[in-house]
């Protein structure tokens, strides 16, 4: 089956409109999605990037115009979302979750509760005891997934998949790759789905 490989950071709002996003082109083209975690920040410093409301800080008019932009994508899809009060969000806690989470069966429930946390209740999840909440209210092993961050085998597993991601050319997130060919943000779905209407 055909592959779309999803790299993103639960602290990119960009990247949680694609999560909500993404599936629905997937299935109208019959292809399989696989989230990649990869750390922001580390892909940031890697490829001297920065986010896009602190890079165009200085230019007039230009984060008024993201984020009339964002709610326009926003709108146009119907997809529920909240600014995150605590924005910007320390993930580290839940992208080393993120990679304990791949290949169990509640990965699924573990990408949802994250991105629902961050940009729909707006929860400060570098809080451990926040993250402990969030994780019990979705029904996942909260304590396992806590314990599981602070294991020098999951933090290298992150640094290494973050890595990867930079080695792939990824520079920011949300990122897709379907096969060798790169879509950068969510603007960038639009095009992903023309490509997928090729054949």
């Amino acid at each position: 089956m055909t592959q779309i490989d999803f790299y993103y950071d639960f602290g990119s709002p960009n990247a949680y409109v694609v999560h909500k996003t993404l599936p629905g082109i997937a299935a109208k083209f019959d292809v399989e999605v696989t989230h990649c975690p990869a750390l922001l920040g580390g892909v940031f410093k890697a490829t001297n990037n920065q986010a896009p409301l602190r890079a165009f800080a200085d230019v007039p008019g230009k984060v008024d115009y993201i984020r009339t932009e964002f709610a326009r994508f926003i709108e146009r899809h119907s997809l529920p979302f909240k600014w995150n009060p605590h924005f910007p969000v320390n993930t580290l806690a839940l992208m080393r979750a993120a990679i304990f989470a791949q290949g169990k069966d509640w990965q699924a429930t573990f990408i949802d509760a994250g991105f629902d946390a961050m940009w729909l209740d707006g929860h400060d999840m570098s809080q451990p005891d926040v993250f402990g909440q969030v994780m019990n209210n979705a029904g996942l092993p909260s304590e396992d997934i806590l314990s599981a961050t602070q294991l020098p085998d999951i933090k290298g597993r992150l640094a290494e998949a973050t890595e990867a991601a930079i080695t792939r050319g990824i520079f920011g997130a949300p990122t897709m790759f379907l096969n060798d060919e790169m879509f950068f943000g969510k603007d960038a779905l639009s095009d992903l789905e023309w490509r997928l209407g090729q054949g």
